[in-house]
């Protein structure tokens, strides 16, 4: 009988499947090394791409700030500039009212009726004078009442005083000045 030795050839073929694996195992290892490569050099770009997007946004941020620092410096000078105009405006309202109030009581003051004293302290006005009788002093704030000018026309005092041997009657009145 002739013996054959089978176990040699069941040992070639396990030898030949271990091989086989190893090779498969390897090529596996290499198949996910190279994606794992792939996906990393992917993740690199990606990252890149948004460092430069975050650079980006930073640098238009900064041009923002500056625009904003200039828009309010603009706006500041504009809000001096335009307190510059109101005080001129106000000047030139003003330079003409003393003149327009002086007008209007010369315009409205009946004859016999004389001013000592004119006070003004922002839309007060106190007037003191002397008058013939009291009927005149009335006529002045009467006039004065109707006057565009004036408002809230008040007698402070009257009181009788003689000047040369001649009764007058001193008066004090007070109103307000109404600007336009």
């Amino acid at each position: 009988m002739i013996k054959i030795n089978l176990l040699k050839a069941r040992k070639e073929k396990k030898k030949i499947g271990i091989r086989k694996e190893i090779v498969i195992f390897i090529l596996a290892m290499v198949v996910v090394l190279a994606f794992l490569l792939v996906v990393q050099w992917f993740i690199s770009g990606e990252k890149e791409k948004t460092l430069a997007q975050i650079a980006n946004t930073k640098n238009e941020i900064n041009y923002y700030k500056s625009l904003t620092a200039e828009f309010n410096k603009a706006k500041e000078q504009q809000r001096i500039l335009q307190e510059k105009l109101n005080v001129i405006n106000q000047l030139r309202k003003e330079k003409t009212g003393p003149a327009k109030i002086l007008d209007e009581l010369c315009i409205d003051k009946p004859d016999k009726v004389y001013f000592e004293y004119d006070k003004k302290d922002g839309s007060k006005l106190r007037i003191e004078g002397v008058a013939l009788d009291d009927e005149k002093v009335t006529n002045f704030m009467t006039n004065l009442r109707k006057s565009k000018l004036f408002r809230t026309v008040d007698l402070i005092v009257t009181e009788q005083i003689e000047v040369s041997k001649i009764p007058l009657k001193k008066f004090i009145l007070s109103c307000e000045i109404i600007f336009r």
